[in-house]
């Protein structure tokens, strides 16, 4: 089962360079088997909000979680320990140790095209790389 980076779901919500790879990896895997932390989607709508792409918001909250089966991760404010450590000892800034931290408590892997999570000691996996395993 995998946790989805911010940078998966904004990949394809705008269209961007690897839009297409993010698709096939949608499509390839139940989304029973996707998770996503409150502060990926919290930061999604902070970006399609600044973009003025609320009806974007709309049909993807609707897509993944009334729709589709997407897992949504909560970390608690005890949680706030775990994840300063990830900080520390990976090098990471707060949103990538939430997402590292949130992985852990949960057992997933992390899927990201961000190198940052390279770093730590269960590192990322690309979406091209979950399709070709």
């Amino acid at each position: 089962m995998y946790l989805l980076d911010t940078n998966i779901w904004l990949e394809r919500l705008l269209d961007q360079h690897r839009s297409e790879e993010v698709g096939q990896l949608l499509d390839h895997v139940s989304s029973e088997q996707l998770f996503m932390t409150d502060f990926t989607l919290h930061s999604i709508g902070v970006v399609l909000g600044r973009l003025k792409q609320t009806e974007v918001l709309i049909t993807f909250v609707t897509d993944a979680f009334t729709h589709g089966a997407v897992g949504l991760i909560h970390l608690e404010p005890g949680d706030t320990g775990k994840i300063v450590q990830a900080m520390t000892k990976y090098g990471l800034d707060f949103d990538d140790a939430y997402q590292y931290v949130a992985a852990q408590l949960s057992n997933l892997e992390i899927v990201s095209f961000d190198g940052d999570f390279d770093r730590t000691d269960s590192g990322r996996k690309s979406p091209s790389q979950i399709l070709n395993s």
